[in-house]
């Protein structure tokens, strides 16, 4: 079904500068993304467009600049740092002479070939499917013959059409399992809510070192590595908090700028747990001169997932890389906003502890309140 790449394949690498001032981080991105997914970068084209071209995206003599690249190299597949419409890629692909894939696939085919959970498969098959179901259409010849027959009265089904049939199918039959369990999860949630156990989880873009710091704090041993999208599924533990008790704490899945719409969808009954805690840990990366605008990307999928409402406290990581001492910042109230840390070398975690502690017995001490002042009233209006 997915044309997914089995490693080690030569590539070239296409960036185009619209005037964002964070071009070059990008690029360096695009160039991790490749070197995680196992790819053998055999050169990069950059160029200056005030916008895509139409039909080529790059322009006629950019395109023609990619081919000699891909001649010489003899490489099998070109990824540009953009996303492509279907024409875009067809035209391309017919140019190029090789695969062409956008910024979009190739995050999906990383996410593909690190989900380890039965749900984390179901989500980036039904992201994949549903960028699929687009790109239909990509020149393969089987594509234009008609389904007919003895016993088949008109021409028949294109096998388009037939593809696009079962895709639907199966994107029904992925939406509801995954639909199954979501539902289950809540249950959990639930329960836990019952157990008035509070939950906080690690959000941040990938690579800002979320597990390390999960493992430092619970020393759950879960997968971390210096890469992007390291770890994809959703990992629980409990931990024990001074004068609060147990809290459960969950690493989820990095996010990253232009995070492919469709997973977002796919994961969002997975991402609900974020939506649902009682905190945000957001792990930034203090070490990345492109920090400001990592924080921005994050915030908007928690928009996207509807968790931008839950309380937040930023969590500055990586302090061995900047030399920074650990410490605490607080607002003009004098309430805690950030803490500084290295999750590597365990410099400012008992600070953090302290902040989690601080910051959760604030949260409770504010629900019992309001739950005291519904029961008088309640008892008020029932009086009368």
């Amino acid at each position: 079904m997915f044309e997914r790449h089995a490693g080690g394949e030569r590539v070239i690498l296409v960036a185009l500068d619209f005037g964002a001032p964070d071009f070059a981080e990008s690029v360096a991105e695009l160039r991790l993304l490749a070197a995680g997914a196992g790819l053998d970068l055999q050169g990069e084209v950059q160029g200056k467009r005030s916008r895509p071209d139409a039909a080529l995206f790059v322009g006629s003599g950019k395109a023609d600049e990619i081919a000699a690249l891909v001649a010489a190299t003899e490489a099998d597949v070109v990824i540009f740092n953009h996303e492509l419409s279907p024409a875009q890629e067809r035209n391309l692909e017919r140019r190029l002479h090789c695969r062409v894939i956008d910024r979009v696939s190739l995050i999906l085919d990383i996410f593909a070939r690190r989900a380890n959970s039965a749900e984390g498969k179901l989500q980036v098959e039904l992201a994949q499917l549903q960028h699929l179901s687009t790109r239909l259409v990509r020149g393969w010849t089987h594509l234009e013959r008609q389904r007919g027959g003895v016993g088949m009265r008109g021409p028949g089904e294109k096998q388009l059409e037939t593809d696009r049939r079962l895709i639907g199918a199966r994107v029904k039959a992925l939406r509801e399992r995954l639909t199954k369990l979501g539902r289950q999860r809540r249950t959990q949630r639930r329960s836990r809510a019952r157990q008035n156990v509070l939950s906080v989880a690690l959000v941040g873009y990938t690579n800002a070192g979320k597990s390390t710091l999960f493992n430092a704090l619970t020393r759950a041993g879960a997968y971390a590595a210096d890469q992007l999208f390291a770890t994809l599924d959703t990992t629980t533990r409990k931990i024990y908090l001074p004068q609060v008790g147990e809290v459960v704490l969950s690493d989820t899945v990095g996010f990253i700028t232009n995070l492919p719409h469709d997973l977002v969808a796919a994961f969002r009954a997975t991402l609900e747990a974020t939506a649902e805690a009682d905190l945000l840990l957001h792990v930034i990366d203090s070490s990345s001169p492109g920090r400001e605008r990592q924080i921005e990307a994050v915030d908007k999928v928690l928009h996207e997932i509807g968790a931008d409402d839950v309380p937040q406290l930023r969590v500055f990581n990586k302090l061995d890389l900047t030399g920074v001492a650990p410490g605490v910042g607080r607002d003009e109230y004098g309430r805690l906003q950030s803490v500084y840390v290295s999750a590597q070398t365990g410099a400012g975690l008992e600070l953090l502890r302290e902040a989690l502690s601080e910051i959760l017995r604030a949260g409770r001490a504010r629900y019992e309140a309001g739950a005291e002042a519904d029961t008088s009233s309640q008892t008020t209006v029932n009086s009368k």
